[in-house]
């Protein structure tokens, strides 16, 4: 199973990963977590910011899940993942496929600015920044939006949000197949 967390940088996708991967691992010793800065630096660093890149770190991150989940073991991914093309992909081609959105406004993710990433863009210091200069589409189909604009202290409840949803659906997935 592949649980894909995804959004604009500042949404929380790491932390929420890594929460999840966390209550996961102890279910199940075989479970990784993968992140998009990390398998961007696994795989030498040698890709940029522009779309084209974005896309190629994409279809590793993609091709890397399908990969492992292959071998039976369970994915946890943090990725902005900004196409639909990988995201239908995964749909298609991974065992148990969960796609959760984290959606944060732009005033939020601005003030939050962990990386400086939002405030070197608006000041015209850097390009290729999804949400600024670079477009974020809106996943067309996730199983779960999560709105995320609040300070959140204990990720448990939307962890236990998550787990029930996947739960949800692919236990009605198998009373349809009935």
């Amino acid at each position: 199973m592949v649980f894909w967390i995804i959004g604009l940088a500042g949404a929380g996708k790491t932390t929420v990963a890594k929460a999840l991967y966390s209550h996961l691992k102890q279910e199940n010793p075989s479970t990784v977590l993968l992140d998009g800065d990390a398998i961007r630096e696994i795989m030498g660093g040698d890709l940029g910011f522009t779309l084209e890149d974005r896309r190629r770190n994409g279809w590793r991150i993609c091709r890397m899940c399908k990969y492992l989940d292959d071998q039976g073991v369970n994915v946890v991914c943090a990725t902005l993942s900004q196409f639909h093309e990988q995201q239908d992909w995964n749909r298609e081609h991974l065992s148990r496929y969960f796609e959760v959105y984290l959606d944060v406004d732009m005033e939020v993710l601005v003030q939050r600015d962990q990386k400086g990433l939002y405030s070197a863009a608006l000041a015209g210091k850097i390009q290729n920044v999804v949400g600024v200069d670079m477009p974020f589409p809106l996943p067309n189909a996730p199983d779960m939006i999560v709105k995320n604009s609040e300070p959140v202290s204990d990720f448990n409840k939307i962890i236990t949000e998550i787990q029930c949803e996947f739960a949800k659906k692919y236990v009605e997935k198998n009373n349809d197949k009935s």
